[in-house]
């Protein structure tokens, strides 16, 4: 029976309709914002899988291109793989959703958005992390929700629920922000440097209306929800925990206490297996497949116990204290620029290569934005964190980390006006134990500032670790800089990159029910205090301003302006006469719509000689300029030179020489070249030239 819920977000209507669509899914709904609509649906598996010590949840954000009136591009014209807006969209869903469900639930769980309709004033993602929510509360399927999200924009100093596309070009941040009707649980953001309180503030000011959308989605419940079908619960014997506790308890408490990652994973390799002897040992025909899971919960439960109860960490650490850092630049000698920066076993290296304007990326998506100019990509190896694996193409984690470190850059890169390049930041991932992505933030600064691009302030990242008492959730420490074991057993990583200024971006995971606004308030007060102390200490000890020059492998931008009914003269029919500049010269040369042409070269002298073609061609030449070109055709009266490519001049017979010349064929052929001065431009814009003039 079709169900129709509306509502207002934003000043837009937000209709749900239910029960005609999709009915053979768990929970579906029909979002639709303004004109935007977009189908969610959430499935579950009717049994566990079995083998898997895992919650198996997936979900997809499916852009459809003819929700905007595309074809898609290619030979096939059919969707293919997800963009990465699309992925990031997915994750952006999945963090707050995750950590409320079960956690011992092992039932697939598959929740899809189908983008059918879009509307750029009304977001589809905001479109469908509604959506999720509702086809899972509305399902059968266990979930402790309901959670909501909206997109924040900060304009004139005022911040904006769900802006509209005018609104977002002037916005100085776009945070995603999820949360339920007590807590925030997931904040996305990215700002042009905007200070810790004013986030903070637009973070309480959208929460209103993300409780207000609970209350919505919770009275869709209330009338057409399902009961939650039973499942059981995966739970590790008591007595069998007690044993391994008795056991284990303070032989784990000593292993754990490392610097180095190697030696703990070694020595809580070897407990296990003295556990395992002792336990065969008292009843040799006891099934011990157990082990890893007792013992993965033994390592929670010391970590755990250190930081909450004893303020102290496996590695020796203050709560507030980071690891030793380390950084250099300049250590690839033929790429553009290098930057290395290392945190305690974390370790990132980041190259940066320059291109032409030409070298933009193009997207094809449901949004606005079809050009990309800088570029982050992420790389995390197997050898990383000492595993043997061969590499693979990128996944969801290493484009979502690549894309974290991009929106972190992308407030300090010069624009294209004040530095005319393309830019392409790749991150590789040397030794990994504990926020690499923030890692990456900081090597790529330095590789920035290696290569001499003009940022306008240095930016650095931190992250911070939460642990919230198990029996008392108002009691919780925060501390900062977690590395791998921290990440795996604590409760949130709450990652902030900015410059001394303020933020540029935030990305937060958490495992539990939601963050308070006391947590965020010390999480930002945190990784404040780190950010800037990396700035100082690090990055601009190790190198204090950009290069004043670019690498002599880095390509030179030399930029004109024409008219632009003069573009088509330049590239010529089918490219002819812009492909031969470019082959003459050996340059790369792109023009825009506007007229802006931005001339690559290495070679000074190469990209000179292009400038001076492209003067020729539109007319922009001066009279007493010297040219060396090549006779293309023989008359009784002179000999026709092309100086510039399409561009031809006269040299009389009588300025062949300085002596008398007969007959042209006496002096020159056609296909010599020749130096020849432009003597006068006349009323017809026929050019006149001297052979004689140039001869000494």
């Amino acid at each position: 029976m079709k169900k129709v819920f509306e509502t207002v977000l934003a000043g837009r209507p937000l209709v749900i309709e239910t029960g005609v669509l999709a009915q053979l899914a768990n929970g579906a709904c029909m979002v639709r914002y303004g004109d935007t609509v977009v189908m969610s649906t959430a499935t579950a598996s009717a049994k566990p899988r079995d083998g898997i010590d895992f919650f198996p949840l997936s979900v997809e954000f499916e852009e459809k291109l003819y929700s905007v009136g595309k074809i898609p591009g290619g030979f096939i014209k059919r969707e293919g793989r997800p963009t990465e807006k699309a992925i990031l969209t997915s994750r952006v869903i999945d963090r707050p959703m995750r950590p409320l469900f079960p956690k011992d639930l092992r039932n697939d769980v598959c929740i899809i958005n189908t983008v059918m309709s879009v509307d750029q004033d009304c977001s589809p993602e905001v479109a469908a992390l509604i959506g999720s929510s509702i086809a899972v509360c509305i399902s059968d399927i266990p979930f402790n929700g309901p959670i909501a999200g909206i997109v924040l924009g900060l304009v004139d100093g005022k911040v904006v629920v769900n802006p509209n596309a005018a609104e977002r070009e002037a916005s100085q941040m776009y945070v995603t922000l999820a949360g339920s009707k007590d807590k925030i649980v997931m904040i996305e953001a990215g700002a042009d440097r905007v200070s810790d309180e004013v986030m903070l503030d637009a973070i309480k000011e959208g929460h209103k209306t993300i409780k207000e959308l609970c209350e919505f989605i919770q009275s869709i419940v209330d009338e057409i929800g399902k009961p939650k079908f039973q499942y059981t619960p995966v739970v590790l014997d008591h007595d069998v925990w007690e044993k391994v506790k008795t056991l284990g308890y303070d032989k784990m408490r000593q292993a754990v206490l490392a610097v180095d990652k190697q030696d703990r994973d070694v020595a809580i390799a070897n407990l296990t297996e003295e556990i395992k002897a002792a336990i065969l040992e008292q009843n040799p025909d006891e099934d011990t497949s157990y082990m890893g899971e007792a013992m993965y919960k033994l390592e929670k439960f010391v970590v755990r116990e250190y930081l909450m109860k004893e303020h102290r960490r496996v590695d020796g650490r203050a709560l507030d204290q980071i690891r030793a850092l380390s950084a250099d630049v300049g250590l690839l000698p033929r790429v553009h620029g290098s930057g290395l920066f290392q945190r305690g076993q974390t370790q990132v290296l980041t190259t940066l290569t320059l291109g032409s304007l030409g070298d933009i990326q193009k997207l094809d998506g449901i949004d606005l934005e079809e050009t990309k100019r800088y570029i982050h990509h992420y790389n995390m190896p197997g050898y990383s964190v000492g595993e043997a694996k061969a590499p693979r193409s990128p996944g969801r984690r290493e484009i979502g980390h690549g894309a974290l470190a991009e929106r972190s850059l992308v407030p300090v890169i010069p624009s294209a006006e004040e530095f005319p390049y393309a830019l392409r930041l790749v991150s590789e991932v040397l030794m990994s134990n504990g926020s690499t992505s923030q890692g990456s933030v900081c090597a790529s600064t330095l590789a920035l500032m290696d290569a001499g691009v003009p940022i306008k302030e240095p930016v650095a990242g931190i992250s911070c670790g939460l642990l919230v008492d198990e029996e008392d959730e108002n009691k919780f420490i925060t501390f900062m800089d977690i590395q791998g074991i921290e990440d795996f057993f604590g409760d949130m990583d709450f990652k902030v990159a900015g410059t001394k200024t303020g933020i540029t971006a935030i990305q937060v995971d958490i495992k539990v029910q939601g963050l308070s606004y006391e947590i965020i308030e010390q999480a930002f007060a945190m990784t404040k205090k780190g950010r800037e102390h990396i700035i100082d200490n690090v990055i601009l000890a190790t190198i204090p301003e950009p290069r004043k020059e670019l690498s002599p492998y880095a390509p030179k931008i030399m930029q004109m302006k024409i008219d632009p009914d003069k573009i088509r003269e330049v590239i010529g029919s089918g490219g002819k006469t812009i492909n031969k500049i470019i082959s003459e010269t050996g340059v790369k040369i792109d023009i825009d719509d506007d007229g802006n042409i931005s001339i690559a070269y290495i070679d000074q002298a190469a990209g000179e000689k292009a400038k001076q073609i492209i003067r020729g061609i539109i007319g922009d030449i001066e009279v007493g300029t010297v040219f060396t070109g090549k006779v293309t055709r023989l008359m009784t009266f002179g000999a026709f030179v092309e100086i510039l490519p399409g561009v031809e001049g006269l040299v009389h017979i009588s300025k062949l020489d300085k002596k008398r010349v007969d007959k042209v064929e006496d002096v020159c052929k056609v296909g010599d070249e020749m130096t020849v001065k432009l003597m006068e431009i006349d009323e017809k814009g026929r050019l006149n030239l001297s052979r004689k003039d140039c001869l000494k």
